[in-house]
């Protein structure tokens, strides 16, 4: 697979602007951070200040959001955080991902995945906490490719949300 994670750049914009409408429609996130009155070199930078560890919130810790290109198209993206804060320790974990719904189910998840722990590790980062929805059979299965072992299955914000916790060692 010719899959490569890799940080945004300047000719992503047209693309990535539309790829994330597209996600957003769907509940989903391609751009994490990413508002609509944001210049998309201000959204770059947002980026590299991430990898810094600079201005951390809630949803915000030093790590990287990479764009996952094949043959230079924008398939989804890789977000990998270096460190947890509170809400990542409880929710989102060390590792994020999206697959753009036109490329869903060709083996484009695992692969995000597996580049995704190389980065995460290389940082230090291990084991790695991940969660997903308990009814996102998708996105558990890769996991588990990945190496994942479930460690719970809990109660998310309301009654009908449960959510998988996954650790890789």
């Amino acid at each position: 697979m010719n899959l490569r994670l890799r940080p945004y750049v300047p000719d992503d914009e047209e693309v990535a602007r539309t790829a994330h409408d597209v996600s957003t429609g769907e509940g989903g996130h391609l751009l994490l951070g990413f508002e609509p009155e944001m210049t998309w070199a201000e959204f770059l930078q947002a980026n590299a200040d991430q990898r810094l560890g600079l201005n951390p919130s809630t949803y915000r810790v030093r790590g990287v959001q990479l764009a996952a290109a094949v043959n230079g198209e924008i398939v989804g993206r890789a977000s990998v955080r270096f460190a947890l804060n509170e809400f990542f320790a409880t929710q989102g974990g060390h590792i994020g991902y999206y697959v753009r719904p036109a490329f869903r189910r060709r083996g484009f998840a695992t692969e995000i995945l597996r580049q995704a722990l190389i980065v995460a590790r290389a940082e230090g980062v291990g084991p790695v906490l991940m969660y997903c929805g308990d009814n996102n059979i998708g996105s558990s299965k890769v996991i588990e490719r990945c190496g994942g072992v479930l460690d719970e299955v809990l109660a998310g914000d309301d009654e009908h949300d449960m959510w998988r916790r996954y650790w890789i060692p």
